[in-house]
């Protein structure tokens, strides 16, 4: 029987996780499947479209070759003249004049651009041509955006409340080691003693009956007796009631036994869940001198990795793209030789921005509360005194 009901608390408790993590976990799917579709979407249009020379190409190469007709063998006294001419010719280059679609354009590189259009970062350095690819470029947009900012808030809950809770315990083991240090041998000693004896006190007198606590309330006292009697008779029920909580069996037998009661209840507890979306992290209150830390550990972290398959960045270069990724500025001049790594790095965009989108909010907040302060002060100072005239 015992082992029947552990049992039985095993799979309860398997489930309470299942439906807690199920709201994350849905979120989070239903980017990764929206990011595929995505890629294999622009794959197919923008890879497949046929390359058409326009008339702008036709230009550029004959300006190219009448520049190179009229260079003479003597390069010292026109070798300015050309190297403008050549930087004005090159300034009217098109990249898709000199690179095959299917390069760009493969699943990875979709990929990228997608997770690049719904993270708003946007570098610039993939863009559609095709009108149709514009078209559902805007459109998978208008929809990407608003699920991407919802598994921003989603995991800001759980990333405020690993905060928050570190932050506690961080001052609680911060005051305790003050503590420590300030109390002095003999004060504590005594303190000690006096609490003992406190603690010792409340347990000779437990456990108290119903008469004995409400002759310990001299409110009780004063009332009428029937007032007294109602008062007896409601504190009997909840201490009744309280000695009936613990046999749990039967409630658990009924649960099992009538299934629908038990589906009802558990989806109303993950409609909760995802009622409850945001609620962390407006909670949060941390230093915002603490999210700045973790910012720039988080940053010079993926700064350090980044240039083992980037051979072009430095660490500086990579603390440059990481932030300016993060931020979801994305300038686009910083151009990455293996995107397709980069995209192991989703999990690491998503919870920097994230990161980042906590210390705005801080950096929102304290502002907010500084011109709260600044108007108060300010009204406060032009109010005009009260003149107190004589009687």
């Amino acid at each position: 029987m015992a082992s029947t009901s552990q049992t039985l608390r095993g799979k309860r408790a398997c489930k309470k996780i299942f439906w807690a993590v199920f709201p994350h976990a849905c979120f989070i799917l239903s980017l990764v499947i929206y990011a595929f579709l995505g890629a294999l979407m622009f794959s197919h249009i923008e890879g497949n479209r046929k390359v058409n020379l326009s008339e702008e190409y036709r230009k550029f190469l004959q300006n190219l070759w009448y520049i190179s007709r009229n260079l003479s063998d003597n390069m010292t006294e026109n070798e300015e003249v050309f190297r403008e001419q050549i930087r004005v010719l090159l300034n009217t280059a098109e990249r898709d004049w000199f690179v095959n679609p299917k390069d760009i354009w493969t699943f990875f590189g979709s990929l990228f651009f997608c997770c690049t259009v719904f993270t708003t970062v946007g570098y610039g350095n993939t863009y559609p041509v095709t009108r149709i690819g514009k078209y559902l470029c805007m459109l998978y947009a208008l929809f990407g955006i608003p699920l991407m900012f919802l598994v921003l808030t989603d995991m800001g809950d759980i990333l405020a409340t690993v905060l928050s809770k570190s932050y506690n315990e961080f001052r609680k083991l911060q005051s305790k080691i003050l503590a420590s240090k300030l109390c002095s041998g003999f004060t504590c000693n005594k303190g000690d003693e006096l609490k003992s004896g406190a603690q010792s006190k409340v347990v000779i007198n437990e456990p108290l009956t119903i008469m004995e606590v409400l002759k310990s309330q001299a409110g009780v006292k004063r009332k009428p007796v029937k007032y007294r009697n109602a008062e007896i008779f409601e504190m009997l029920i909840a201490r009744e009631s309280e000695h009936t909580k613990p046999a749990r069996n039967k409630s658990i037998e009924r649960w099992s036994s009538c299934p629908e009661l038990t589906r009802g209840k558990t989806m109303s507890r993950v409609i909760e869940n995802f009622d409850k979306i945001g609620k962390q992290l407006e909670k949060l209150d941390v230093p915002i001198v603490l999210m700045v830390l973790v910012i720039f550990v988080y940053i010079s972290c993926a700064a350090a990795i980044l240039p083992n398959w980037e051979t072009r960045l430095d660490f500086q270069e990579a603390f440059y793209f990481c932030f300016i990724t993060l931020t979801t500025i994305g300038f686009g001049d910083t151009q990455l030789e293996h995107p397709k790594f980069f995209l192991f790095f989703s999990l690491y965009i998503i919870i920097g921005m994230e990161i980042v989108f906590i210390a705005f909010k801080l950096g929102q907040d304290r502002l907010i509360a500084l011109y709260k302060k600044v108007i108060s002060f300010c009204g406060e100072k032009k109010m005009p005194a009260k003149k107190i005239y004589p009687k």
